[in-house]
């Protein structure tokens, strides 16, 4: 089926009530029939709820339908998106392993590479995003995972994953993508060859700003290895955010499309603006890689990064100046959204660390929403005026 088809109607089997819309299971455990069941479900000899810690019915839905999305084998549901990094992380590697990593990455994902994971002797080397050369000399024989995200926060930088997946490959490491700016609807990274995808589902998943969650989506060889991890160490998703984030992949396709579409006008008319500096989209035909996001992304997806001119003090007096948009850091909303990760989402880099992936003091990132187009721009371009 379809993607748009399969957001919608994968669904778990009915209960004897026969509802349309799937329950809410909110309990933490589950009956036995007896006790041969019992020891046959903690044997692994049959499948079947134990806990909600290991499994739930609405966590499971939301889980066969990203895997359905991302056309991989299976996947795991954590409670936010960093929770998926860690788990991830943390079930695969061990002391004296090794990361390269894409020097443009989240920041809490940089605290990890490099404060949170050298605590247990697990290193990383950084390389700039298309230094395809950088990344095969920089995986050594105890790397275990080469790990990007494209498009990159906040700096939309293109990494073309068919190349990289060959170079993993060749050296016999992981890859794993962060897929959260692009979406299964706009770009399965599976397909181009990666191991693993990992994704916040805070973000579009969500699409609301209601609740957090993260997804790792993978082969059933890689699932299962992080299984025991996950079990033990409790980042569970609850059943109640499961059933949110589920009910809302019905409208994925359509708020990916308006996403897009949104943020491309927006991104043309940017790039005309005598007050901006610079203006980055994937599918602009000035981005530096816009032939690997026409390849690999079927849209240019909801985020548009650009520079106003005046640096810090100008792109200040912008974002108070903006009256519809929402200052927050948060991203993948139905609401257009402002933010300045220099002072945010990667306040924790150094300055030096900042400019090493193109975040300058005048940097702004916006999430532009499903609004109407007009009132969009309308914003932005008072606040350009006024700043």
């Amino acid at each position: 089926m379809g993607q748009e088809t399969d957001a919608i109607r994968l669904q778990i089997e009915r209960s004897q009530y026969k509802e349309h819309s799937v329950p809410l299971y909110l309990t933490s455990s589950y009956a036995f029939d007896d006790a041969e069941d019992m020891r046959a479900l903690f044997a692994e000899e049959k499948e079947g709820n134990i806990y909600s810690r290991y499994s739930n019915p609405n966590v499971q839905e939301l889980l066969n339908k990203m895997s359905a999305l991302e056309k991989s084998e299976a996947g795991w549901a954590t409670a936010s998106g960093m929770a998926a990094i860690f788990t991830l992380f943390g079930s695969l590697l061990s002391a004296g392993d090794h990361i390269v990593s894409c020097r443009s990455v989240f920041g809490s994902t940089h605290r990890l590479l490099t404060e949170i994971f050298p605590k247990w002797n697990i290193t990383s080397t950084y390389v700039d995003f298309d230094q395809y050369d950088l990344y095969e000399q920089s995986i050594q024989p105890n790397t275990k995972i080469v790990f990007i995200e494209t498009p990159s926060n906040p700096g939309l930088d293109i990494i073309d994953l068919e190349r990289l997946a060959a170079i993993c490959k060749k050296k016999n490491v992981l890859l794993v993508v962060d897929n959260c700016f692009a979406t299964p609807i706009i770009q399965r990274p599976i397909e181009f060859g990666a191991d693993v995808v990992i994704h916040s589902a805070t973000k579009y998943i969500d699409g609301q700003g209601r609740t957090l969650g993260g997804i790792i989506l993978s082969s059933q060889e890689i699932i299962n290895k992080l299984e025991a991890f996950a079990r033990h160490t409790g980042p569970s998703l609850s059943p109640f955010n499961a059933w949110i984030l589920s009910k809302s992949l019905e409208l994925l396709p359509l708020r990916m499309e308006r996403h897009s579409q949104n943020a491309l006008a927006i991104a043309q008319k940017l790039q005309g603006n005598t007050n901006v500096e610079w203006v980055k989209y994937p599918h602009l035909e000035s981005h530096s890689q816009f032939e690997i996001a026409k390849k690999q992304m079927k849209w240019g997806g909801g985020i548009v990064s650009f520079e106003i001119k005046g640096g810090l003090e100008n792109g200040r007096a912008f974002l108070d100046k903006l009256k519809m948009f929402s200052l927050t850091a948060n991203l993948g909303d139905t609401r257009s959204i402002a933010t300045h990760p220099a002072s945010t989402t990667h306040s924790k880099l150094t300055p030096e660390q900042r400019a090493e992936v193109g975040i300058s003091d005048g940097l702004i990132r916006l999430s532009i929403g499903l609004e109407s187009l007009e009132d969009i721009w309308q914003d932005i371009e008072q606040a350009l005026k006024n700043g």
